[in-house]
């Protein structure tokens, strides 16, 4: 049988039947209607609609065999009824009653099985509660608690397996765990970490194999050893270094310095 694009669908792809519906008459009052706000219906946005018309219906449905009634009933019916929602076969019905839920009743959705809910749950949760889940076997989890958790318990994710995780880390993290990342695998994160250091703290980053490590030394350091950079294999360090060591000159008001004659000293 082909079925018309207007026609209802219901869930399990048969024919909706006005007639023979338990809501009938909510039709009668404008408070379903076919193709746009029905609970029966097999797209989700419309049974959405059918709760937000009727939000007193909801808590009749939270058992429905269809997860999508499910979920969108849950957005309406009581509270007190959506704990035992956290245990539901979909992830969907999950996070639809978790998001309602006082913070507690999250805590054991850390453990998910479905990634998204615990990337949503890492969003949500207070920072304290997300110690757990700096483990999590999935990046875009820990990138959120990397963003989210108390400065002083990034020491614990300073060596992730994910780049982009240790990114996070790297931007909020503080001494000693900020010295250890200037010694990361990933150029990038030793880049980010050498932006944040104190200035007496630059010099160990001086022959880096990295050039923009170089080159925030080059920015920041001490005279002494800004002029070695001024020889640097790099153009862009050596430009600063030599635009430092001028400013340098400067500021101590004396003749414009030799870059020449600074490296020849120094090497």
């Amino acid at each position: 049988m082909s079925i018309d694009i207007d026609e209802a669908i219901d869930w399990r792809g048969h024919l909706l039947d006005c007639s023979a519906c338990a809501h009938l008459a909510l039709r009668d009052v404008q408070k379903c209607q076919p193709l746009r706000a029905c609970v029966f219906d097999r797209y989700a946005r419309r049974i959405d609609r059918f709760f937000d018309w009727n939000p007193e219906l909801a808590s009749t449905y939270l058992r429905h065999p269809y997860f999508e009634v499910r979920a969108c009933a849950a957005k309406a019916a009581d509270i007190f009824l959506l704990p035992a929602l956290l245990d539901d076969p979909e992830e969907a019905v999950r996070w639809s009653a978790a998001r309602r839920l006082p913070n507690r009743y999250l805590l054991k959705l850390r453990g998910d099985p479905h990634r998204e809910v615990r990337i949503r749950i890492a969003q949500r949760l207070d920072p304290p509660d997300l110690r757990p889940m700096i483990s999590d076997s999935d990046y875009a989890v820990r990138q959120i608690v990397a963003r989210r958790i108390a400065p002083d318990l990034l020491i614990l994710m300073v060596q992730d397996a994910d780049v982009e995780v240790r990114r996070a880390v790297v931007r909020r993290i503080s001494m000693p765990g900020l010295r250890i990342l200037t010694q990361d695998t990933e150029p990038s994160i030793r880049a980010e970490a050498a932006q944040r250091l104190p200035i007496d703290t630059l010099s160990a980053l001086a022959n880096d194999a990295d050039w923009r490590v170089r080159y925030e030394v080059a920015l920041r350091a001490s005279p002494a050893h800004v002029s070695p950079l001024a020889k640097d294999e790099d153009p862009m360090v050596r430009e600063i270094a030599w635009e430092r060591l001028q400013s340098f000159a400067a500021t101590a008001q004396q003749e414009p310095i030799n870059i020449s004659s600074v490296i020849s000293k120094e090497h």
